[in-house]
């Protein structure tokens, strides 16, 4: 019993056992995934749509590969995004500029002025998305050490579940609300739906920011007067350049929208590299010992995710252009946009992450983040190996097969998902050194960016090569995932957790 009033305020400041902060950071997350999932639904049908439709007419080679890399870019700009938030404003006031600048940007594809305010709002929802979601991601951990929670891993653990609950009902909301509005009535009318979501999502951050505590409410690792001086020359010699290559770009010939994205997936692969470098050798003496081993171990959790995500963005692209062209989508007399079938993942997670979060409460320390990281692999490779099947069952692209093969597809993708993505967030915020907390948030966000690069490239395989390219991809992640399993020894050790027969059993 809590007869005092701090005893009183923390009981008061947990709803069902976690902190309220929690509900008003799940609720921004969750409007602002209804506008980008929204969005996610249609961009790739809106790209591949004649211009007569209301589309941009580009083949679907290039349009799945202009889709695998504007979803990099909205995970690569989360880095600066941390940054920003570490160094400059807060997390706090990170998510607030974000979400304005995401509301920009969807407003810019709904206005239906040409092809410019359609790369200028892709633009802007990369980069409000960047300033946006490590920074929400990261307060979530937060409000756990705000409450005196951070020696409870498997807590934090279920908050992050919860947190990721949330977000999934957000995208299928998008997902079923703009992808019937995106293919029914007109694809802009849908990029405006996006734009009013991130705007509701607005209010409710604005209105709920009461409940945060101090999470965030101050950069981590400031600027310091001589450190403002040297970045402002530096910032300017980067735009300069910036702009010098894409005038002689222009000029030459060059700036073309194949170039763009090869040249921007080259950056989401050197910049992870150089800044695990950066962190190593230059900053090395901002972190303690535990620290820099802690990051080590990071860097094995991050290349696994990266081949993840790869095959689990896909999605957007050659999954959503095989349910349109080979998929019998007529359910119940009743023909579903193509779009939809994205939405089975997030509304599966609804389902399951709330038992998902019951097992990991209860599993505590006994199965590592390697374990589960190696499990999300093999199950992603599976379900690439599944859909090999469903191509040989089109017989050539002349049948439209069930739509279950989706299901399935997805019902194994949701699995590994719950395996992987809300433990790899807490586990970012269990490793992260303290002097980069929100930056490290923003680089596990660069393994989603490095492999939604090398999935969107790799994509214009997936015409020439058929079902074969399904099989290629499924196979390199299950044999990644079983060659993790070989090393989980090592990664608890790297990582400071418990060996399972050093963790007792909860009764």
């Amino acid at each position: 019993m809590c007869s005092t009033r701090a005893g009183r305020e923390k009981v008061g400041s947990f709803v069902r056992g976690h902190p309220r902060g929690l509900i008003t950071l799940a609720g921004t997350e969750m409007n602002e995934r209804i506008s980008f999932y929204g969005m996610r639904a249609i961009l790739v049908l809106f790209l591949v749509a004649s211009v007569g439709q209301g589309g941009m007419g580009i083949a679907e080679g290039a349009a799945t590969a202009i889709v695998g890399i504007y979803l990099s870019m909205s995970y690569f700009t989360a880095l600066p995004g941390g940054w920003i938030a570490d160094r400059v404003l807060g997390e706090r006031n990170a998510v607030l500029v974000g979400g304005i600048v995401i509301m920009l940007g969807h407003i810019s594809l709904a206005i239906q002025l040409g092809s410019f305010f359609v790369w200028a709002g892709l633009a802007l929802v990369c980069a409000g998305t960047g300033m946006l979601k490590p920074n929400v991601s990261a307060m979530v951990g937060k409000l756990y050490d705000e409450e005196g929670e951070s020696e409870s891993a498997s807590r934090r653990d279920a908050g992050y579940s919860l947190f990721y609950m949330g977000i999934n009902l957000g995208s299928a909301i998008g997902l079923f609300l703009v992808g019937w509005v995106g293919e029914n009535v007109s694809w802009h009318f849908g990029f405006g739906i996006t734009a009013v979501a991130m705007a509701l999502g607005l209010i409710q951050y604005v209105l709920g920011r009461g409940n945060l505590g101090k999470a965030g409410e101050r950069p981590g690792n400031p600027l310091s007067e001589a450190e403002k001086s040297a970045l402002k020359p530096r910032v300017t010699a980067v735009v300069a350049a910036v702009l010098v290559i894409g005038i002689v770009a222009f000029a030459t010939g060059t700036l073309t929208v194949d170039n763009v994205t090869y040249a921007l997936t080259a950056l989401a692969l050197v910049v992870p590299v150089c800044y695990f470098v950066y962190m190593f050798v230059f900053r090395s003496g901002d972190m303690t010992g535990e620290e820099r081993v802690k990051l080590k171990a990071f860097v094995w959790l991050f290349i696994a995710s990266a081949v993840f995500w790869m095959i689990f963005d896909q999605a957007a692209g050659p999954l959503t252009l095989f349910a349109k062209n080979s998929t019998d989508l007529t359910v119940g007399g009743f023909a579903i946009p193509a779009g939809w079938t994205q939405a089975i993942n997030p509304v599966m997670v609804i389902v399951f992450a709330g038992v998902f979060a019951f097992v990991w409460s209860k599993l505590g320390d006994r199965v590592g983040t390697g374990a589960k990281f190696s499990v999300a692999l093999v199950l992603c490779g599976l379900s690439f190996v599944l859909m090999y099947a469903a191509t040989l069952a089109t017989q050539g692209g002349s049948v439209q097969v069930s739509l279950m093969w989706l299901v399935g597809v997805y019902f194994l993708q949701t699995i590994a998902e719950l395996c992987l993505s809300p433990v790899g967030l807490s586990m970012t915020s269990k490793l992260a050194p303290k002097a980069f907390h929100a930056q490290m948030m923003g680089l596990f966000f660069l393994s989603i960016s490095a492999g939604d690069a090398v999935g969107g490239q790799v994509s214009r395989l997936q015409p020439l090569l058929g079902g074969d390219y399904y099989l290629l991809l499924g196979g390199v992640a299950v044999l990644g995932g079983i060659a993790m399993m070989f090393f989980l020894g090592k990664l608890r050790g790297l990582m400071a957790e418990p060996k399972p027969r050093d963790v007792k059993l909860a009764v």
